[in-house]
This record gives structure tokens, sequence and C-alpha cells, in this order.
């Protein structure tokens, strides 16, 4: 009789303890959800209040957005990423608590791969800026030179830089390394050999023309 007692007793404590640790994870839980839902929305007031979508459309980011049909919302995006960067980390401190160290450890890979993504959305914004500079560049340049194939040359430029910082913002994020860099390669060797027949026979036709006008003033 005496081990039932003590069985039963072992049990209801047992019961008491997990039954505690539940309560306990879904009070963190709950206060992990308001203190996410609250940083979100402060992190998104404080970026519309700097105007960032502003500054972005100035520096001509919109229009490649607009290609892929999403609207610019920078204080939407940073809010979401603090919103769900808390709500892991309460997960993560919820999971502790009850014991699940395997939904523990994903959830810890989860919270080192986010940086990742941030830095991989960096990439392509100053890849989208630095292409429409050179795009802007490149057909200047020509066009004061009175150099042919600036139609050609600033578009292959521009898709040229942007399909690059593509390719270094999915490398980034860690998604099939070795054909990303064979990618990269190969975008490198295009964009050299393109600008260098674009430039070579702009060149050749501007050196032509300059000879031309240097026999009629010679002759004149």
């Amino acid at each position: 009789m005496t081990v039932i007692v003590d069985s039963l007793q072992n049990l209801w404590v047992g019961f008491v303890g997990v039954l505690g640790n539940i309560v306990g994870a879904l009070v963190i839980l709950l206060i992990g959800l308001i203190v996410a839902s609250g940083l979100g929305a402060f992190v998104r007031k404080v970026v519309d209040l700097v105007k960032l979508d502003l500054l972005l459309k100035n520096l001509g980011v919109e229009k490649f957005f607009e290609r892929a049909n999403i609207k610019i919302d920078s204080g939407k995006f940073f809010g979401k990423i603090v919103y769900w960067f808390i709500v892991i980390v309460f997960l993560l401190a919820t999971s502790d608590v009850l014991g699940f160290t395997s939904f523990s450890g994903f959830l810890r890979d989860v919270l080192f791969y986010i940086p990742n993504v941030i830095v991989a959305v960096l990439i392509i914004l100053a890849s989208v800026v630095l292409a429409n500079f050179l795009k802007d560049l490149v057909e200047s340049s020509m066009k004061s030179a009175k150099l042919e194939g600036r139609k050609f040359l600033a578009p292959l430029t521009w898709w040229a830089i942007s399909i690059f910082g593509f390719l270094a913002a999915v490398s980034q994020l860690g998604v099939a390394q070795d054909i990303i860099n064979t990618l990269v390669a190969g975008v490198i060797a295009m964009l050299a050999l393109a600008g260098g027949l674009a430039f070579g026979l702009g060149g050749k036709e501007y050196a032509s023309r300059l000879w031309s006008r240097l026999e009629r003033h010679h002759n004149g």
C-alpha cells in the first residue's frame, strides 16, 4: 500500500511540475507576442519617420521593385523583421522551458540566419543604386563623347550589376553557393566582353570621325 501511495505522490508531483512548465511557457510566449508586436510597430513608425522609402525612391530603387510587382514599404519590412526576431527569441525560451532540445536547436539556427537575410537585402539595394549610377554614367559619358551604342551598353551595365548583386545576395543566403559562384564568374566575363566590344566598336567609330575632322581641318 505504501508503494502505491508513493507512486501516486510521485506521479502527482511530476504532473504538477509539467503543468507548471506548460503554464510558464504559455506566459512567456504571451509576453513575447506582446513585446514583439509593440517593438515591431515602434520600428515601423521610426522607419516611416526617417522617410527611408522616399530616399530609396530618389535613389531609383523603386523601378527595380516595380518590375517584380513589389511596393516599397521599408517600415513594414523592418517592422516584420523585428517582430519575428522577438517572437523566435521568446519561442526559444518557451522551448527551453519545455525541454524541446531539438526544436530549440532549430530556432537557434533560424536566429543566426536572420542577419544573413538582412545583409542580402542590403546587398540587393546597394547593387540597384550602383547599377542606376553606372547606367547614367555610361550613358552620359558616351553621349558627351558622341559614341554609338549607349542605348545598348547603358541597360547592359544596369542588368549586369543588378544580376551580380542578386547572385551575391543569394550567395549570402548560402543557397547553392558553387552554382552561384560559377554564375558570378560568368556575369563578370560577360560584362567584360560586352563592355570591351561596345567600347571598342564605339571607340573605333569615334576615332574614325576624329581622323576625318583632322583631315578636313588640314585640307581646309
